[in-house]
């Protein structure tokens, strides 16, 4: 080989490998700081345990911004955990009107202050303290030198004060405020009677953790083959863009985003990024409503659909039992391309009272098309493989009937009320174009055989658009985050943020396998033990259950290694390819992270 060829190529390979320690010491570095930010954080005036903020599914939140320099920081981890909005105090107060900025806040019942060492000083913003405290729960967020609480003695509302003034405190206090992370320091100084020496509340962790993975233990260069194989997806067009997201022990240690939302290039993708789940609208939505009803006595799994479906009696399902149809069992043929029954007066360009049914950008259907075809076609469609597991879409558009007629509330309405809108989950939803700007939203397929558009916050699968967007299937959307608070939730055997949703018995019964003839769940998908499978991945262990989605998205909690992985992609985009199976890009970033755990393990044994 030639000697300069050589060096260079030695050259390239030492800047390889000290690029990835410099990496690994830098978390190392960060999480040093962070802990130390955590010994000198204090919460004060806490005794009404106002602090972490629970009953997210009460709160209007929004951060007021008053000569923070770090806010953005401050303001993104908010974010993580609840919709929070933003507002910019220092322009309201530059142009002399905070006492606009006040009936700007009128939808708003609690409001998280960012004040500065400098900004307390100021009479204005002590003014706009006292005024907002007295209309709503306040929350003050202090930084900097500790002489500025004499400035606060006066209020009452909780304080999250941190001597540091810099990005990592910003991300510390956001995340204390809302119970990330747990503190348990005391102020150093006594500075007026009030905040003497000594004083500070505890405050526990009840939510998931932002950080690195050095936290939980695993060295970051480990994790840097997820960068590699998330590159060789794209370039193979896979699917255009990408996000990785995953919790251990409770801890966020890596949430990445690669690519872009389309192969054009225009919008790179983003860690917030709201996908189409596809199927995973099975487990996230459809069996959370099953899983509470069941809790609540309401579902019997024993019982026949026809027990709750009055128009399958007298059918080849009257028989069929809850249960059945929950481990794909009942029989039910795979789907039916309903689409393909459409004939020209079923569908309009324009919204009108008979056609009320929005399926995408001036595509809409007649109000009663579900009702009148689609579910009459799957009353009488055949019933041929009962008791054998044939994966169906069917047993999903039977159990939101059988969950609607229970509760008398659509799914959509019931899972925001009792689960998304209390964890958080502010992104994770059905039909997002009605709540989101397009460019929050990753695009799917350019549909040129049923819809004749780019499916752009409008569901991918055909019969979940023709029934408005809102099916037990499919039709949910959602970026990583939330959707992670979710399975970190069950992860924790059914307790988050400081609440209960369901009983430990009630998450162990319906993730554990419950079939003698496949490896599923009650809803959900498993750990496959025929050797050959390697399914969901090679490394996951026995435990693990979660569900995949055909635009390209899964997600996997295994108890064993307490870890929730997911992965979110349009492979559908422009055009459906299975690029993504073949190169098996899901599981081999899985195997990746059990690689990764298994190192950290060796070192600590």
């Amino acid at each position: 080989m030639n000697h300069k060829i050589l060096v260079l190529l030695i050259l390239v390979i030492s800047a390889s490998f000290l690029a990835c320690g410099q990496e690994h010491q830098q978390s190392k570095t960060w999480l040093s700081n962070f802990k130390e930010i955590e010994k000198t954080t204090v919460v004060l005036n806490n005794s009404e345990e106002i602090l972490p903020l629970k009953d997210l599914e009460k709160k209007t939140i929004a951060s007021i911004d008053l000569g923070f320099n770090h806010h953005i920081v401050f303001d993104s981890l908010l974010n993580k955990y609840d919709k929070v909005d933003h507002f910019n105090g220092s322009v309201y107060q530059a142009n002399n009107q905070l006492k606009a900025l006040i009936d700007d806040l009128k939808f708003y019942n609690t409001v998280i202050l960012c004040l500065s060492d400098v900004s307390v000083f100021n009479e204005e913003v002590l003014g706009l303290i006292k005024e907002l405290e007295g209309k709503k729960q306040v929350i003050i967020a202090l930084f900097g030198d500790g002489r500025s609480l004499t400035k606060l003695d006066q209020f009452n509302a909780p304080i999250v004060y941190s001597p540091q003034h810099n990005n990592d405190a910003a991300n510390f206090v956001a995340q204390l405020i809302f119970g990330g992370v747990s503190t348990e320091a005391r102020l150093a100084t006594s500075y007026t009677e009030k905040y003497q020496k000594g004083e500070g509340s505890d405050l526990v962790k009840i939510r998931l953790k932002y950080t690195v993975p050095e936290d939980a233990g695993i060295n970051t260069d480990d994790l840097k083959k997820i960068d590699a194989i998330a590159a060789e997806a794209i370039k193979e067009k896979a699917a255009p863009g990408m996000v990785v997201f995953i919790a251990k022990g409770g801890k966020v240690i890596f949430n990445k985003a690669y690519g872009y939302h389309t192969y054009d290039k225009e919008t790179k993708s983003k860690i917030d990024d709201i996908f189409d789940l596809a199927s995973i609208t099975k487990t996230s939505a459809t069996t959370m409503e099953v899983m509470r009803l069941y809790e609540q006595g309401q579902l019997n799994l024993d019982t026949s659909i026809s027990t709750y479906i009055s128009k399958a009696r007298k059918t080849n399902k009257q028989e069929i039992k809850v249960k059945e149809v929950m481990l794909h069992q009942a029989g039910f043929i795979p789907f039916i391309p309903f689409y393909n029954a459409m004939e020209p007066g079923d569908s309009s360009l324009d919204s009108t009272e008979t056609y009320s049914v929005k399926v995408a950008d001036s595509f809409y259907m007649k109000k009663d098309y579900y009702k009148d075809i689609m579910w009459k076609q799957m009353l009488e469609s055949n019933v041929k493989t009962s008791g054998k597991y044939v994966y169906s879409d069917l047993s999903m558009y039977f159990m939101k009937e059988i969950v609607e007629s229970i509760s008398r509330q659509s799914l959509s309405s019931y899972v925001k009320t009792n689960f998304y809108d209390p964890l958080g989950m502010y992104t994770t939803g059905f039909n997002p174009r009605y709540r989101f700007s397009k460019s929050r939203i990753v695009p799917t397929e350019n549909d040129e055989y049923f819809r004749n558009t780019l499916l752009w916050g409008y569901v991918h699968d055909q019969g979940a658009a023709m029934v408005g967007g809102v099916s037990g299937h499919a039709g949910l959307f959602s970026n990583a985050s939330d959707l992670a608070t979710l399975y970190q939730m069950l992860l924790n055997k059914g307790t988050y943020g400081g609440k209960r949703f369901f009983k430990p018995s009630t998450v162990e019964l319906f993730t554990a396998r419950q079939s003698n003839v496949s490896r599923r769940g009650l809803g959900f998908d498993r750990w496959d033990p025929e050797p050959n499978k390697d399914y969901p991945s090679k490394l996951a262990s026995s435990q693990t259950y979660g569900h995949t989605g055909y635009t390209g998205t899964c997600v996997w909690v295994d108890p064993k290694d307490d870890l929730v992985y997911i992965f979110l992609s349009n492979r559908v985009n422009p055009k459906v390819t299975n690029q993504l199976s073949t190169l098996n890009i899901r599981p081999r970033i899985q195997d990746v992270i059990y690689e990764a755990i298994a190192k950290a393990n060796q070192k600590l044994n």
